[in-house]
């Protein structure tokens, strides 16, 4: 049976943040024991067909739906999936204070990702973020109470107001709440949020500044004790997040809700951004998934980057020369590593990551040399 990660989206929210682009509405209790029955009626419909052995339940904001569905949800995932090595549920650090974290634990939850993204309450407050310092520091203390030890924390960087000093607070504060992952992520103004609209009175720093921040996060996690595995998340060892490994080393999951995609068979595909939709079972195709190209884009987003060997595992033929060649050129000016086995970008590569990806992908069309060999 094919081993697959299983991703669950629960689009319920209290109130959208100024910055979020990820679907969700707010919910009654009938709506939201509607998508809870509708969603387990889902899940035992795939039963027997897959193995997973991650899930993640993503939003929105989860932990809206209180213990009981929650567990439901879980309890089917399991009997229609089998028990998952790794099962993240996302949660803010309000939510998680009405939750009972050792009752889902024993329906299988193990891991917390929370939406921390500033230890400041001024930072907070300009995000539009519901929660204060304090707040935070409670749920993550009620959730290592009640048993789940694997947390793992959101952090913003290049964020309204935010100094070195206060991003370098906030990861010390990371660390100090028993963070064994952590996300770090440049903010990302979308087209359509309240945000974007805002843009000019929100004084952000500037690029050169955010760029400044990120280098500083990779080297002040470091010296924390965490070693970055992609170009925004960094953990413990062994820490990593199974789910998300998944996604950039191109592997197979099954998304279920509005807006979620899958990667199944070899095909991808979404549902659209809309509930009706999803209760209607409407899926839009989206094309194969899988091929050289996406996996070279996608194996370059982490620390280890594309390496040979699984490459031509995968593919059956070597890195092509030509990819090679064109990396060179980047190794000259410090965002490319071509080492014996691998080809990776360095932090300053990360920053320019989209440009770098892009060029490498246009020199696989390009002839390569007769007679070479990515062989050093």
């Amino acid at each position: 049976m094919k081993n697959i990660g299983l991703y669950i989206h629960i689009p319920f929210c209290s109130g959208k943040c100024p910055y979020c682009d990820f679907y969700s509405l707010t919910a009654n209790e009938e709506m939201m024991n509607r998508y809870t029955k509708f969603t387990c009626d889902k899940l035992r419909s795939y039963a027997s067909a897959y193995s997973a052995d991650t899930i993640y339940l993503g939003g929105g904001t989860p932990g809206i739906l209180g213990t009981e569905r929650l567990c439901e949800i879980l309890n089917t995932a399991s009997e229609s999936f089998g028990q998952a090595k790794e099962c993240t549920m996302e949660v803010n650090p309000r939510s998680a204070m009405q939750l009972d974290f050792e009752k889902l634990r024993s329906y299988g939850l193990n891991r917390v990702s929370m939406g921390l993204q500033s230890a400041n309450d001024n930072e907070l407050r300009i995000l539009g973020r519901r929660h204060t310092l304090k707040d935070a520091q409670n749920a993550a203390e009620k959730i290592r109470c009640e048993g789940i030890t694997n947390l793992s924390l959101d952090l913003m960087i290049g964020i309204s107001r935010q100094t070195m000093e206060s991003l370098g607070s906030s990861i010390d504060m990371c660390k100090e709440m028993g963070a064994r992952h952590i996300s770090a992520y440049m903010l990302t103004i979308e087209e359509g949020t309240p945000y974007y609209k805002m843009r000019p009175t929100l004084n952000l720093p500037d690029e050169d500044t955010v760029c400044k921040m990120y280098e500083f996060t990779v080297q002040k996690l470091s010296e924390c004790g965490y070693h970055q595995y992609e170009i925004s998340n960094f953990s413990q060892i062994g820490y990593e997040s199974r789910h998300n490994l998944k996604y950039w080393r191109c592997e197979e999951y099954l998304g279920l809700g509005p807006a979620a995609h899958s990667f199944i068979d070899g095909r991808r595909s979404y549902c659209p951004r809309s509930i009706d939709n999803y209760y209607k079972g409407v899926i839009i195709p989206d094309g194969e998934g899988g091929g050289q190209e996406e996996y070279i884009s996608l194996a370059l987003r982490l620390n280890e980057g594309l390496r040979y060997h699984d490459y031509e595992k995968r593919y059956g033929e070597p890195v092509p020369e030509n990819l090679i060649s064109c990396a060179r050129r980047f190794e000259k000016h410090g965002y490319v590593k071509i080492l014996n086995d691998s080809i990776c970008l360095t932090t300053n590569g990360f920053l320019v990551s989209n440009t770098i990806i892009s060029e490498l992908i246009c020199g696989l069309q390009r002839v390569a040399p007769a007679g070479s060999s990515h062989t050093n």
